[in-house]
């Protein structure tokens, strides 16, 4: 019998690879230069050296602007320490489309974030705010984002825990004395819930409860938002706190906030409960309290859910006892029970950011044995994510909004690219067929123009 060669194959045999390191002008980060024109382009480099008072030496080659961009472009490339920054700028190419003649050492970059205080630190969350705005306008002027005009923005408030190994200041357990955790810093993040992005972050010791220093937080948060916009603040029960609330109320701000539960079981039976339509097995309730240590009633909303029993118990009672799970907001919107929950319920999402900026843009993880210059550090992460937030939003594709930074950086950043030189300018050749050459387009256009 004959064999039959008209089978087809996904595979042929493959040829013999001789390989040289002689090549010149290749990188594997092509997609980093966009990063860097971005900034360059929109005056980023400037608005650092006009926010951030730092003073080296005369003779020091290197001073705070060149070590925050490094780190900022650093961090966007993957980089996890500070030795990992100094390692990704040694690509010779991605250097030399940056202007950089040098580097600083690993020593010396550290050196650098050491003399950073409680000042600079400041001031770097204060350029955070400077440089939003910036791109918020650009992305106005463009056509692809409204953002700035909105007469409303949504701003998701949360805590999260980057355990840390090692002896850092500010590294503490966790506040819990019950279930005290790993040693750890605590950072107190806002996210605006329209962009994705990070619109302010501190970097707290690992022992702070969650609602710690709120009321200052969001003291500065609001004076550095326009005057004519207002804000829903929306937060876990860790920001159940009047004083914050009183704040909100002052200056004409909404919330809707968890409520702690703890204390109030007896107040929420003691309510009318009434079926919510459309949605078999919810009641829900409004109704006005004032907590002991408020100056004012507020209104409440709460809905229920009949918990169904995995076992019955043997014993039988003489009157049926249901049980409930509870899920109330104190708020200042006008809105339904139901309607407040899906709103809240919303907030989840925000938990995936926090995810994607520890994760994957290093927030947090970037430290050093001073605190104030691992605040500093962090400070970076923070504008490294909103970074890439920045460029999708200014960019109007709306695939690349919703990618997550290590797609981002996988499909985008990390692309081979070969350099030539001629006619007083540098042309960066790479992949003719890109595996998202939409994403990539957009990309290279708002990255280059």
């Amino acid at each position: 019998m004959k064999a039959n060669n008209s089978r087809r194959s996904a595979r042929v045999s493959s040829k013999k690879v001789t390989m040289t390191n002689t090549a010149k002008g290749l990188t594997s980060q092509a997609g980093l230069l966009p990063v860097v024109k971005f900034l360059r382009h929109n005056g980023a480099v400037s608005l650092i050296k006009d926010t951030i008072e730092h003073e080296r030496g005369n003779n020091a080659l290197y001073d705070c602007v060149d070590a925050l961009f490094l780190t900022i472009i650093g961090t966007i490339g993957g980089a996890r320490s500070v030795s990992g920054v100094v390692t990704l700028w040694a690509d010779g190419i991605l250097r030399k489309v940056a202007g950089w003649v040098s580097i600083p050492d690993p020593t010396t970059l550290g050196r650098i974030f050491r003399t950073f205080a409680e000042r600079q630190v400041y001031q770097l969350e204060v350029l955070n705010h400077r440089l939003r705005g910036r791109f918020w306008r650009k992305a106005l002027r463009n056509g692809t984002s409204t953002i700035a005009m909105r007469p409303c923005r949504v701003i998701d408030v949360d805590s999260t825990e980057k355990t840390a190994y090692g002896t850092q200041q500010g590294v503490k357990k966790g506040y819990n004395p019950f279930r005290r955790g790993k040693a750890s810093y605590h950072p107190l993040l806002a996210f605006c819930a329209e962009t994705k992005e990070i619109l302010q972050g501190w970097l707290r010791s690992g022992d702070a409860y969650t609602g710690n220093g709120v009321v200052e937080f969001t003291k500065q948060l609001l004076a550095h938002l326009p005057n004519t916009q207002t804000i829903l603040f929306r937060g876990d029960s860790g920001f159940f706190n009047g004083a914050l609330f009183d704040l909100l109320d002052q200056y004409g701000h909404g919330y809707l906030v968890k409520v702690k539960l703890k204390g109030l079981n007896e107040l929420l039976y003691a309510q009318s409960w009434e079926p919510v339509l459309d949605t078999p097995g919810w009641e829900q309730c409004s109704f006005w309290h004032r907590c002991s240590t408020w100056s004012v009633s507020r209104r409440f909303v709460a809905v229920r859910r009949e918990r169904t029993c995995a076992r019955k118990s043997p014993c039988k009672s003489l009157f049926e006892i249901k049980e409930y799970d509870f899920f109330c907001y104190v708020t200042s919107e006008d809105m339904s029970c139901r309607r407040a929950h899906t709103q809240y319920g919303r907030r989840a999402t925000c938990e995936t950011w926090i995810d994607e900026a520890k994760n994957q843009m290093s927030l947090a993880h970037l430290k050093m044995d001073d605190f104030w210059g691992s605040s500093a550090l962090f400070q970076c992460a923070v504008m490294a994510y909103n970074t890439i937030r920045w460029m999708a939003l200014c960019s109007g594709n709306r695939e690349l909004r919703r990618w997550e930074p290590a797609t981002i950086r996988t499909m985008l950043v990390r692309v081979a690219g070969k350099l030539l030189t001629g006619s007083r300018q540098f042309t960066l050749l790479t992949p003719s067929h890109h595996l998202f050459p939409a994403q990539w387009d957009a990309w290279v256009d708002v990255g280059l123009h």
